[in-house]
């Protein structure tokens, strides 16, 4: 028989016994290099220009040919009836298709020249700290799929979000709260609790929303009558039987996690009440937010705990506001939606400059998709848009963006982007590299393989880059 080369013998390993037992190695290697304290403040792959992300989710598409991105071309085809060509249609598309222009007129903002349309009353102040985005696409043409795609990277949900990898490889900067925070409305986006999910990394980096009526957290008191040195002394007998349980069954790691869970929780019961306590904020700090507004409270209370907590060390920060899925009445819809967010955001953005905190701090604003040109419900009546996952505007301030550009573009009706054009993916992995990791060195060994919030690669944009 003729000797096995060393090719041979790795061929063979893959193909029998040995590739279980060699998987299982590397997957023992990676626990043991875990750090011992998961949300310990980690090194990151590359100097980072922010250490924090404030993350803006518009849920449910915002049109970026009625925002950020003007077509004065479809001022001339308004109302023409058109068929729409492509594949991938919306589940909402039936009947005829028609052009429509956009309600709000447009003007340039700041020495940058940034587009926006009229009822961005506020931001429009802060344009030369803003760096638009007019090259993302996604895959996806329906809501659900596509929250997936943006926050986690994968369409079919159970994959970490965004923000779990990022605590994954940076851990947080307070150990005596969660490192990856979301501030959700009373309705879950659609997906659910799923898109700021750990998926299959350790339970310790799955977001922790706060609920947005009545506590924040469910249980944040103690019972009544129980006093802090009970919960202390319970806390430590609980631990001591179950080290001596996990030392019997060190393969339990989901027990480590609930561990720390409860460790975090005590502590938590200190520090939470101090970082959404906005009664020590001026009068001058709530009126600039919107505090006090009926259209501008609920965002800009967001808004400014999302400065506090980025104060306190939270590595990373999810807003969600809902209902920019306009098929119809956009002007009345969308007025509305910009009405509640613009006067918060702009705040937030001046207010981290003012305080030191904008150059080391991320803010992403974006939906899961754009909106198409064209109207086809009650036959081109009542104005609006459809889903349109081959083009939308994203923007980022602060954090390393290359802030006062506005990159890549659309076709002149905004039906597609035309200039550099970029699969989410690449979105993903140039947000990772502007906080300092590396996409494929942030992988987690899950199911044979090492995985990565990209799926399988991605290229930075250097262009979104300072």
């Amino acid at each position: 028989m003729p000797p096995i080369n060393r090719r041979e013998s790795f061929f063979q390993l893959g193909t029998s016994l040995g590739s279980i037992a060699f998987a299982s190695l590397m997957a023992s290697e990676s626990r043991a290099d875990a750090n011992p304290d998961p949300l310990a403040p980690k090194q990151g792959h590359f100097p980072a220009k922010a250490k924090n992300c404030i993350f803006l989710m518009m849920e449910g598409g915002p049109s970026h040919i009625d925002t950020f991105d003007p077509k004065p071309s479809l001022e001339k085809l308004h109302l023409q009836e058109f068929t729409r060509e492509g594949e991938q249609k919306s589940a909402m598309e039936s009947g005829k298709r028609y052009y429509v222009q956009s309600p709000f007129k447009f003007g340039k903002h700041g020495e940058s020249g940034a587009d926006m349309a009229d009822n961005w009353e506020h931001l429009s102040a802060v344009a030369d700290d803003i760096c638009f985005f007019r090259g993302c696409q996604v895959d996806s043409v329906n809501h659900p799929t596509a929250m997936y795609q943006m926050n986690c990277g994968n369409r079919f949900g159970g994959d970490p979000g965004l923000g779990a990898w990022v605590t994954y490889g940076l851990g947080s900067e307070n150990q005596d709260l969660p490192g990856y925070v979301v501030l959700p409305e009373v309705s879950y986006p659609q997906g659910g609790a799923a898109n700021w999910s750990n998926g299959y990394l350790p339970a310790f980096y799955q977001g922790t929303p706060l609920r947005p009526t009545g506590s924040p957290i469910l249980d944040l008191s103690p019972p009544k009558g129980v006093t802090t040195h009970r919960q202390r002394m319970n806390l430590d007998l609980l631990m001591s039987m179950n080290m001596r349980h996990s030392e019997q069954h060190p393969q339990h790691e989901e027990l480590a996690a609930r561990l720390e869970s409860y460790e975090l929780a005590f502590r938590m019961q200190t520090e939470v009440p101090n970082a959404i306590d906005l009664s020590d904020e001026s009068e001058k700090t709530l009126a600039m937010y919107g505090v006090g507004n009926d259209r501008t409270d609920a965002f800009g209370r967001k808004c400014l705990l999302a400065r506090k907590m980025v104060e306190k060390g939270i590595r990373f920060v999810q807003l969600f506001n809902g209902t920019w899925d306009s098929h119809d009445y956009i002007e009345r819809a969308h007025g509305n939606l910009v009405r509640g967010v613009d006067q918060p955001i702009t705040a937030l953005i001046k207010d981290l400059k003012q305080r030191g905190l904008l150059e080391s701090t991320l803010i992403v604003w974006c939906g899961e998709f754009g909106r198409t040109p064209d109207n086809g419900v009650r036959g081109g009546v009542a104005y609006g848009r459809d889903h349109n996952p081959d083009a939308m505007t994203i923007w980022m301030a602060g954090g390393g963006c290359n802030a006062g550009r506005t990159i890549g573009a659309t076709d002149e009706t905004g039906t597609t982007a035309v200039e550099e054009v970029r699969h989410v993916r690449d979105l993903h992995v140039t947000l990772l590299r502007l906080l300092g990791l590396d996409d494929n060195k942030l992988t987690y060994y899950h199911a044979g393989r090492f995985k990565q919030l990209s799926q399988f690669g991605g290229k930075v944009i250097e262009n979104l880059i300072a």
